[in-house]
């Protein structure tokens, strides 16, 4: 039978003692599993790395975003990988077809591993950090600061999509609506900000898929969207073309499939990744790892 590192959050928003037992439990009809639970932020990068030195066949994530974002950088693709839905959104497992309930994401993980089901997937990076579904530099990046500035909750949750919301739409009011360009995209143009990812959707909302750069794929290289410039009036269509994964115009600079994304800014702009904040940078250089890690799915 194969072995399957599991590494828990015990503090991810939706990551309880029930659910882990269900979890374990789902996991051990298919395989043979030891259990970590992260103690510190990296921890999962520690651990990750010590399993891709190990027998393990496998490791899987019972978290959120941004520990899955933390293992993925610790194994560097030495492993197979499994995504259980543990975090408020968890956007990776649910972009990659997996259940939303933690104990059927962990049945079909375990009998994936079992019958060596893998896909394989590219991941990105900027600046030299891995990210497994998106990075932005400038507005998401500077709304995830502010929900990291709110604290956690009890038990050490993270604010939840509504929190976000909230946050976004008193960035919105702050500025009434208006983003100028503050940042150059080497061979493209100038932009106010800037979203990458490698798959679609880009994140949710609740159940809604945010499609902010439709027809990418994460067998495929980076995909970008950059509106030029924002005012009030342009915000309901943004956010309309959004929910459809259609209909951006001219204003919002759009590519597909790259390599290579090199960013230079005006001023040092917020950075983040898979929605962890990476401090502030002046210049970013997101690359494409192409078939960087195979995932059970």
């Amino acid at each position: 039978m194969k072995r399957a590192l599991l590494i828990v959050n015990p503090y991810s928003t939706q990551v309880t003692g029930r659910r882990i037992t269900d979890v374990e439990r789902a996991l051990r009809e298919h395989v043979e599993i030891e259990r970590q639970f992260t103690q510190h932020p990296g921890h999962a990068t520690e651990l990750a790395a010590a399993a891709a030195a190990d027998a393990v066949d496998a490791i899987v994530v019972f978290s959120g975003d941004g520990t899955y974002n933390e293992a993925l950088n610790g194994a560097d693709g030495r492993l197979p990988f499994g995504f259980l839905p543990g975090g408020a959104t968890s956007v990776l497992p649910r972009a990659l077809g997996l259940p939303r309930d933690p104990g059927a994401a962990a049945l079909a993980v375990g009998a994936a591993l079992a019958e060596g089901r893998l896909r394989r997937i590219t991941l990105g990076a900027v600046n030299g950090r891995r990210f497994s579904f998106s990075a932005g530099l400038g507005f998401d990046a500077e709304a995830v600061r502010r929900l990291n500035e709110l604290g956690r909750g009890p038990g050490g949750a993270r604010p939840g999509d509504a929190a976000f919301a909230r946050t976004v739409v008193k960035m919105l009011l702050e500025r009434r609506g208006r983003w100028d360009p503050v940042l150059e995209i080497e061979g493209v143009g100038r932009a106010a900000f800037l979203l990458v990812a490698n798959g679609d959707p880009y994140s949710y909302a609740g159940s809604i898929p945010l499609r902010v750069t439709p027809g990418a794929r994460f067998e495929d290289g980076l995909a970008f969207a950059a509106p030029q410039r924002v005012r009030a009036r342009d915000v309901p269509r943004l956010l309309a073309a959004t929910k459809r994964g259609s209909g951006y115009g001219p204003e919002v600079l759009f590519g597909l499939d790259l390599d290579r994304i090199e960013v230079h800014c005006d001023r040092p702009l917020p950075l983040q990744a898979d929605g962890e904040d990476l401090g502030d940078v002046d210049h970013a250089l997101f690359e494409a790892r192409r078939n960087a890690v195979a995932v059970l799915v």
